[in-house]
């Protein structure tokens, strides 16, 4: 049994969104609606789809196709707004789909340059309404090694539950040894977090561990005790936690 709670939403489980939905292609709105539904195609976190009469019908390009899946058939659709295309992007489903899907669209999150919900751009997918994330200051000491090698100690990390994932631990800057980590290009975004700032490739010894730390200048409000502190992989180092070393936890980060 893993020390955190999982994602427990069954696949292909429908609930509505209450929250206004936008998303934008080349400076074109592409959908805005208050009547999206929450799909769970996977239990980690549900995609939106869309009803067709809050979406810009003038910017989808038929592609005179059908695509089966375990909630209907779909007619697939590309787009095209201001000069930008992007194919195979839109499945609108028909009569045949699960109760409430009808005449909806989901739209290829990556295919959309930015998605809103209200004011506020989201990344990488929607929130998960069964989600719940937490930065909270903590005062156990937390050491993290690597194959012997300390590369950070703190008695005042900030440490982040997040439903579906181990608890990361997040450390200033000033607990950190940086002459084992040499920045990454990397760039990378969290629906829930934000767009990271930075991440760190682990030297030790000979061996190069790519892209073992991260940090978030910019997060969102309701994670801020994070701002400019730096995670590493559970799944990857070694932590050791008020003198407890912790098992590497299995995710698909791992």
């Amino acid at each position: 049994m893993p020390d955190y709670p999982k994602a427990i939403a069954p696949v292909d489980r429908i609930e509505p969104v209450p929250r206004r939905i936008r998303a934008f292609l080349a400076g074109e709105p592409v959908l805005d609606t208050t009547r999206a539904r929450y799909v769970w195609e996977w239990p980690f976190y549900p995609q939106y789809y869309v009803p067709v009469a809050d979406v810009r019908r003038d910017l989808l390009v038929d592609e005179q196709r059908t695509e089966e899946s375990r909630r209907g058939c779909a007619r697939v659709y590309g787009l095209l707004a201001g000069g930008t295309t992007r194919d195979a992007c839109a499945r609108w489903y028909g009569d045949d789909a699960l109760p409430g899907l009808a005449d909806t669209v989901r739209f290829d999150w990556a295919a959309l340059d930015a998605w809103f919900e209200e004011d506020e751009e989201v990344f990488v997918h929607p929130r998960n309404p069964y989600a719940r994330v937490d930065a909270l200051r903590s005062t156990r000491r937390v050491r993290v090694e690597l194959d012997g090698t300390v590369l950070a100690e703190s008695t005042s990390p900030v440490l982040v539950f997040e439903t579906g994932l181990p608890t990361r631990y997040y450390l200033n800057r000033t607990d950190v040894n940086f002459a084992h980590l040499a920045p990454s290009a990397t760039r990378t975004a969290c629906p829930y977090k934000g767009r990271t700032s930075a991440w760190w490739s682990v030297h030790v010894g000979d061996a190069v561990h790519e892209d073992l730390a991260w940090s978030y200048d910019f997060p969102t409000g309701a994670l801020l005790p994070i701002a400019g502190l730096v995670a590493f992989y559970n799944e990857k180092v070694d932590l050791i936690v008020a003198g407890e070393r912790l098992s590497r936890p299995e995710t698909h980060f791992s």
